[in-house]
């Protein structure tokens, strides 16, 4: 065990006994990673995101006590974010759009070729099926490994991996335009 590891458990342990402080610190360094995880999942919308990641931190305190450190910490606490993203979207039907979104907007090009690819790399991912999306935000954007996705989405891991390879492949035939020319 790495010493965060060690310090992150007698965190979580400090926390679990009713240390508030110590429940702070797991908040200030996780938040940024569940709020990410949420407004990917909410396709940008950060008001929301916020509100989600907020509730997910007051179930996290008041289930700490269920955390049983078999897994890290940031796993259990997304898969409390992407429970309170999906118990959000069974009440607000229709309220998240998460279909594949054929809306023909344009993608606005940035001053630079870098800026151009992220925003239509944005967009493709937007134009996922939601469980390939899912599966791409939990193993690229939050640096999950594949065991730990499949545990926060509660997917067979064979499940998780298929989606992540069908969204790839998807992706690149999105974005084929950004290939680099094929010389002779």
């Amino acid at each position: 065990m790495s010493d965060a590891e060690e310090s992150e458990a007698v965190l979580c342990r400090r926390a679990a006994s009713g240390d508030r402080s110590a429940f702070a610190e797991l908040v200030r360094s996780h938040q940024s990673g569940v709020r990410n995880q949420l407004r990917r999942l909410t396709r940008g919308d950060v008001a929301l995101a916020d509100d989600l990641a907020q509730d997910s931190f007051i179930q996290a305190w008041t289930q700490l006590a269920q955390f049983k450190a078999q897994a890290r910490f940031a796993s259990w606490l997304y898969r409390i974010a992407y429970n309170r993203f999906l118990m959000y979207l069974r009440s607000h039907t229709g309220t998240v759009s998460l279909a594949d979104d054929d809306s023909g907007e344009e993608v606005a090009q940035g001053p630079g070729y870098d800026s151009a690819l992220r925003l239509d790399v944005e967009a493709a991912l937007a134009r996922l099926p939601l469980a390939e999306r899912v599966a791409l935000i939990h193993c690229y954007h939050l640096d999950l490994s594949h065991e730990e996705a499949a545990q926060v989405l509660n997917l067979p891991l064979g499940t998780l991996k298929s989606q992540v390879l069908r969204a790839k492949a998807r992706l690149r035939d999105l974005l084929a335009a950004w290939a680099p020319e094929k010389t002779s």
